[in-house]
């Protein structure tokens, strides 16, 4: 198409004019460039604002974090105290990778406290912002059945900073089996948001508390949770025995109602 424009361009033209021709054709390619770059990078930022991804760093004297996310969901996260790196996403997501992402982890948090150490020399006329949790919840991940293994969730919010820590009692007895905290997760107004799990099943009378320690509490945080008759469902057992309790009834009534009536 390129060489059909040239050819058209010298017929139009005269022999002296050679010269207008070649300037006028360069313009013109110079512009089709310019032109398939624009488009090229409007079919890169339509392509990315289709996700977004980004990490969290965070250190601490004591602790430390690193975060993939992508739609704020986290997919990978650094586990120190294991060390290793976890990949969080779903059963049911595509597999992806993270090669060398943990060893960079460490790397990372040793660049870490090196700016926190010269960020404190830097600070410390300044007073240190403290926020308290501003809500903690407590529910199940299922309607609860007794004797049908469930999820008690305890989330709490808007503290700052990271992290809390999360303590499960069952009866007044301290739990740890089958629990599970996740790691801090900010918001959008930069506080932070965090979650932990316990697998218990549920038995009548069974009272759970979750309570939660920060640096800005005063007295720790404490939700009680307790399986009482408003809680649960009627699971298949309970349905079959009052409907042959009702089933019974309405034999009786009917037997009653036949004497009666023959008397």
């Amino acid at each position: 198409m390129w060489s059909l424009l040239c050819d058209w361009l010298l017929c139009v033209f005269e022999l002296t004019d050679i010269q207008r021709v070649t300037e006028l054709l360069l313009m013109i390619k110079m512009k089709l460039w310019v032109l398939l770059l624009v488009l090229s990078l409007v079919l890169c930022v339509s392509a990315d604002d289709a996700h977004g991804s980004n990490s969290i760093i965070g250190c601490s004297d004591t602790d430390g974090e690193n975060v993939l996310i992508l739609d704020d969901e986290a997919i990978w996260y650094a586990d120190f105290n294991k060390q290793t790196g976890v990949n969080s996403l779903p059963a049911f997501a595509d597999p992806i990778s993270f090669p060398c992402s943990y060893e960079e982890a460490v790397a990372y948090q040793e660049i870490c406290r090196q700016n926190l150490m010269v960020t404190r020399k830097a600070m410390k006329e300044f007073p240190k912002e403290l926020d308290p949790p501003s809500s903690l919840i407590i529910y199940t991940v299922l309607n609860v059945e007794l004797g049908v293994q469930n999820t008690l969730i305890c989330h709490v919010t808007g503290f700052y900073p990271a992290p809390v820590n999360v303590t499960w009692t069952k009866n007044e007895q301290k739990v740890t089996e089958g629990t599970n905290t996740s790691i801090p997760f900010p918001n959008k107004d930069g506080s932070f948001k965090q979650t932990s799990r316990l697998q218990f099943i549920p038995k009548q009378g069974d009272v759970y508390s979750c309570t939660v320690e920060h640096v800005a509490l005063i007295q720790p945080m404490t939700k009680f949770y307790a399986v009482e008759n408003s809680d649960l469902i009627l699971g298949p057992a309970m349905f079959c025995g009052v409907g042959l309790t009702v089933g019974v009834l309405g034999v009786a009534a009917g037997i009653f109602l036949l004497i009666r009536a023959t008397e």
